[in-house]
């Protein structure tokens, strides 16, 4: 048993117990992130003259020798440390002696678990963000080629009214767009710096707070309450929370996936390097990681719950309790990632079946809209029109016709309103395009929609 701790103790942990009580199999993680702390907190120790120059540059110095070893293989975490805190700093004083135990001077397990996981969180949130931009590029692909390319919408997963397949994944873009502000809004207000909080109180050591900020990048300064800054895990419920809703916006396009894959529908062909096959029948092609990224919401959904629970009970300020903000998470973390980069795949190789998405907004009367509206333009009142349109649509249905193929007579039978220019008033053309109002599926109206999403992603692109 390698642990920070034992003064006070009479008999050794009981190993079962140890085991239990022990993080190193799931914390061991963030060494990077520990390592990058422990090198800011030396350096400011050294600055502060709280400890001397040469122990210093030793401890940094050591503390980048073991990143490098742990980075290159060279060296391995193993099971006797109680959690990787006392990983490092034990492999430091191995290596450099009595100067490594200076390097918890005005620091506790408490703050430093805190700044691990929030550098941990911080760069998982922009991993995050880099894939939904992926994505996002993706999606303007097919929006930019899509731009007339005619589709049935649904409501109630029943055709309702003609769009374009831009329009329709400009709806996820959207979803997306508002994903990576959630979590630009998670990152900048989760950034503050805990260490030098201690357990809880603070330390009576002359640590420049602001300068250890600084050197990690916490633009928001150090935290302004210790008891706080030890025991908040609001940053990584919010984190969690936005992770929730991606997958649920990942799952909703994977059950649309599903549902156009389908045989009954063919609007999609899956890439055979994304799809799989069955074990009985030869024919089968089925759409597995569209069902995975739906499948796998529910895990995310847990971790939220998870520590939500966890959180809900706990005095202030730290408890072992927090010790289970982690796996889960993690799981969580490595979930959405493997689902973004996986769907990602999926949809930039995936054919659009257009001819047949077309005859589907054609044969679904999505144009019957429109076609009271013809009527209401020529005066007849709107219920009226309704009225008319609907028991054409029904004549369709018996007569297996779509409403652009019912003769003028067939019109007429109905109301004596119509004319020859029916025609071209329920075309699916002149449906979509005169749909002009911004954020509808008019030609126009998403070219400036397209000219806004490629800005927005050149900034990204800049760097901005």
């Amino acid at each position: 048993m390698a642990q920070l701790w034992g003064g006070r103790f009479n008999e050794k942990t009981d190993d079962s117990a140890y085991a239990f009580n022990a993080s190193i199999g799931f914390d061991s993680r963030m060494y990077k992130e520990d390592i990058t702390g422990s090198v800011a907190h030396a350096e400011m120790l050294k600055k502060q003259g709280i400890i001397d120059s040469e122990s210093a540059d030793l401890i940094i110095g050591g503390l980048k020798k073991i990143r490098e070893d742990l980075d290159n293989g060279s060296l391995k975490i193993t099971a006797e440390y109680e959690d990787i805190h006392s990983f490092v700093e034990s492999v430091l004083t191995e290596r450099i002696g009595d100067a490594g135990k200076k390097l918890h001077t005005g620091r506790s397990r408490n703050d430093q678990v805190a700044l691990d996981m929030k550098l941990y969180v911080r760069n998982r949130i922009k991993l995050t963000d880099r894939a939904l931009y992926e994505l996002q590029k993706s999606l303007y692909d097919i929006m930019s080629e899509n731009l007339d390319t005619y589709m049935p919408g649904f409501t109630h997963l029943q055709k309702a009214q003609p769009v374009t397949l831009a329009h329709h994944m400009g709806a996820y873009f959207e979803m997306f767009l508002r994903d990576r502000d959630r979590l630009a809004d998670i990152y900048k207000r989760m950034n503050t710096c805990p260490l030098g909080s201690g357990a809880l109180a603070g330390t009576t050591y002359g640590l420049d707070r602001q300068y250890t900020a600084d050197l990690l990048l916490f633009e928001g300064g150090p935290t302004r309450n210790s008891m706080d800054s030890v025991s908040d895990r609001d940053y990584l419920i919010e984190f969690l929370s936005a992770l929730s809703t991606i997958m649920m916006h990942l799952s909703r396009f994977s059950e649309e996936v599903i549902i156009w894959n389908s045989n009954e529908y063919g609007f999609i062909e899956i890439d055979d390097r994304y799809s799989t096959g069955s074990s009985i029948m030869p024919q089968k092609k089925n759409p597995d990681i569209a069902e995975l990224v739906r499948g796998k919401t529910g895990r995310v959904y847990g971790a939220l719950m998870s520590i939500l629970t966890t959180m809900k009970g706990i005095p202030l300020a730290y408890d072992k309790d927090m010790q289970e903000d982690k796996e889960t998470s993690f799981d969580a973390f490595d979930t959405v990632l493997d689902c973004l980069t996986q769907f990602n795949g999926m949809l930039k190789t995936m054919t659009f079946n257009k001819a047949v998405m077309e005859k589907s907004a054609r044969k679904g009367f999505t144009n019957a809209t429109d076609a009271a509206d013809y009527l209401v333009k020529k005066g007849v009142p709107f219920r009226d029109a309704h009225s008319i349109v609907g028991r054409l649509v029904l004549y369709g249905i018996s007569n297996e016709k779509a409403l652009d193929e019912l003769t003028l007579e067939e019109f007429r039978a109905e109301s004596d309103i119509f004319d020859e220019d029916i025609y071209e008033a329920i075309s699916l053309k002149t449906c979509v395009e005169k749909r002009l109002t911004y954020g509808a599926p008019g030609h126009e109206g998403m070219q400036r929609i397209l000219e806004y999403y490629k800005s927005y992603l050149d900034k990204d692109a800049a760097g901005k």
